[in-house]
């Protein structure tokens, strides 16, 4: 009968160490786990590892070994790594939420400008930079333009513009994007974007290179940062009214409904008539310098591809922008103009 039973015995470990040995396990591991079995057999294996890395056995060395709880603190880190895992694969959001009132669930633009509930001093003083060397930017961009020749040929844009003080305008242009470059870099906060408003100034400031060495190009540039204009009253909308009052239905104080309604009007004027019509108009002045001086060349490869490049860019972002703002403006249309705000939006 003993006999019998010590054969039933080894036939049940034989599995376990088969198994084991599978895994790469050596003659000693085999042995520890082979007497005990379970937990108490798994700690008598570390331990006797952590001898022969010459930790003595110790609890300490063990304990590293088992990553300082076993395998359950193991599972719980990888669980923590997965529910970290897919934080890259939330929905990103939508620029256009940044400069407009959005029902998230109706997916539809709601009147005024989003309400500025959080004092972030960084953003604020960021805004009244903009605003402030914006100014100058756009005069000195305006001083280099014939305005009666301008109005008198359309068509001819190229020779309404002087450059007489093209110089200081790049200038003050390049710092300007320069500069804020920087401040968004360094103060990410004081914008909601800051990676897209990196990405654009780092285009921008290469693109306004192309007519600092090519001359006979700069009238390009003036026409482009015509879009500067749009930009002011864009931020002027968020920073004259932090209440996010709608303009067109709540009634206001005399004052402050002409200041609302004034910079609202003229951002939608400048936003269509700039980036809508303006920058596809300008799209293909550009090429078609591109082909004749590909032609002249005789290769393709040459620095207007560039300057084709990167505004092709920037009006795709433009058209994209601006079909955003169009269907959420019509879903706010076709339900009757009513709609429900939760707090803070």
């Amino acid at each position: 009968m003993v006999d019998a039973m010590d054969a039933v015995r080894a036939e049940q470990q034989q599995p376990r160490r088969l198994s084991r040995h599978r895994q790469g396990g050596s003659s000693d591991d085999l042995r520890l786990l082979g007497k005990d079995g379970g937990v108490s057999s798994r700690r008598a294996m570390i331990e006797h590892k952590a001898s022969s890395y010459g930790g003595g056995g110790d609890g300490r060395t063990a304990e590293k070994l088992s990553g300082g709880g076993g395998g359950l603190n193991v599972l719980r880190r990888r669980k923590t790594r997965s529910r970290s895992a897919p934080a890259s694969l939330r929905r990103r959001r939508p620029l256009i939420e940044d400069h407009y009132r959005v029902d998230p669930k109706a997916r539809m633009v709601l009147p005024g400008v989003p309400k500025q509930d959080d004092d972030n001093l960084a953003r604020d003083i960021h805004d009244f930079f903009n605003l402030i060397v914006l100014v100058p930017v756009v005069v000195l961009n305006a001083m280099n333009w014939d305005v009666d020749s301008l109005w008198a040929d359309f068509d001819g844009v190229e020779n309404a513009w002087t450059g007489k003080f093209f110089e200081l305008f790049f200038t003050v242009t390049a710092l300007y994007f320069a500069v804020d470059l920087l401040w968004v870099a360094c103060i990410p906060r004081c914008v909601k974007s800051p990676g897209t408003i990196v990405q654009h100034h780092v285009a921008t400031l290469l693109y306004i290179l192309i007519p600092r060495y090519y001359p006979e190009y700069r009238w390009l540039m003036g026409a482009c940062m015509s879009v500067e204009v749009n930009t002011w009253f864009l931020i002027a909308r968020r920073v004259f009214n932090k209440q996010g009052l709608p303009p067109w239905i709540i009634d206001l104080p005399p004052f402050l409904s002409i200041r609302v309604k004034l910079i609202s009007v003229c951002f939608y004027v400048s936003w269509v008539g700039i980036r809508c019509f303006l920058y596809p108009l300008i799209w293909d002045e550009i090429r078609a310098l591109y082909l004749d001086l590909s032609e002249e060349l005789e290769s393709h490869i040459n620095i207007l591809l560039v300057a084709m490049v990167l505004h092709s860019v920037f009006c795709a972002l433009n058209l994209k922008w601006s079909y955003d703002l169009l269907m959420s403006k019509i879903r706010y249309w076709r339900k009757g103009g009513e709609y429900k705000v939760d707090k803070g939006l």
